[in-house]
């Protein structure tokens, strides 16, 4: 069994950063490729960012490139998404996920296997 737990989530004004941690609950999480999506309400889940189970290969969305950045800690087993330079249309319920065919980096939602909770992100301008 596969447990995702998103923390870090919560209110910051434009400009802003937050640091989201995501803590699997097995070891294989470090054989697992991890990605990051938002939903706003109302709207389909869509991709944020994912990395490779190596930490080498990594992917963003256009609308949060050069501000997020995704990486990881196998050792920890944690994923963290560090969010600079926040807009008011980054608020949204952030999901991190495991895919456990590894290697591909998708963007693709319906790839990961596992999710996690999620935790509000709210930027006020």
């Amino acid at each position: 069994q596969v447990q995702l737990v998103e923390s870090g989530g919560g209110l910051v004004q434009a400009g802003g950063s937050l640091r989201l941690s995501c803590a699997a609950s097995v070891r294989t999480f470090r054989i697992y490729d991890m990605g990051w999506f938002r939903q706003f309400p109302g709207k389909e889940r869509e991709f944020v960012a994912a990395i490779q189970w190596t930490g080498v290969g990594t992917s963003y969305s256009d609308s949060v490139k050069g501000r997020f950045t995704i990486s990881r800690d196998n050792a920890k087993n944690t994923v963290y998404l560090q969010m600079n330079s926040l807009k008011p249309e980054d608020t949204a319920v952030y999901y991190c996920a495991a895919n456990r065919d590894r290697g591909t980096v998708s963007r693709a939602a319906v790839e990961y296997d596992y999710w996690g909770q999620g935790t509000q992100v709210t930027v006020s301008s």
